[in-house]
């Protein structure tokens, strides 16, 4: 059984197109931890569309190429998914939700210890993320909507 962390605080949500040419998830990202030094980078369930392992979207984009790797410990595969989160929230694109407090709750697929700093994080979390808030979980899932 996965387990469960949570949290509240400022979380991006973006539409991440994963497979070739039409295939959408939600992706939403956010922190944790102490003083904020764990990336959360996870997939909104949203009804119809498949779950998606994040960490095999990372790994179909060859990130070892630029980042290297770490003995088969996804850390590549991390420092992508962080990227892509936090490119996300800097540069964000029509159809992005910022949500500046927002609880959350994330069923972890995987931790990633990062070996090195990466934008102010030591570790990522990443797995299914739901919002707590009703309407705030619908706005996340509404963007798809718009590509149906």
């Amino acid at each position: 059984m996965a387990r469960t962390i949570e949290g509240t605080g400022r979380v991006t949500v973006l539409p991440l197109l994963h497979l070739w040419p039409d295939g959408y998830c939600v992706l939403a990202y956010t922190a944790t931890g102490a003083l904020g030094d764990t990336a959360v980078v996870g997939y909104v369930p949203v009804p119809g569309i498949p779950d998606v392992s994040l960490m095999d979207v990372a790994a179909r984009h060859e990130p070892q190429r630029l980042y290297g790797s770490s003995n088969g410990s996804d850390f590549a595969e991390a420092r992508w998914l962080i990227c892509t989160g936090w490119s996300g929230r800097g540069m964000p694109k029509p159809g992005t939700l910022e949500l500046k407090a927002a609880a959350w709750q994330l069923d972890v697929d995987r931790t990633v210890e990062l070996g090195k700093t990466m934008y102010g994080y030591d570790r990522l979390h990443v797995g299914r993320l739901t919002l707590d808030d009703a309407e705030q979980l619908h706005q996340a899932q509404d963007l798809l909507a718009a590509r149906a």
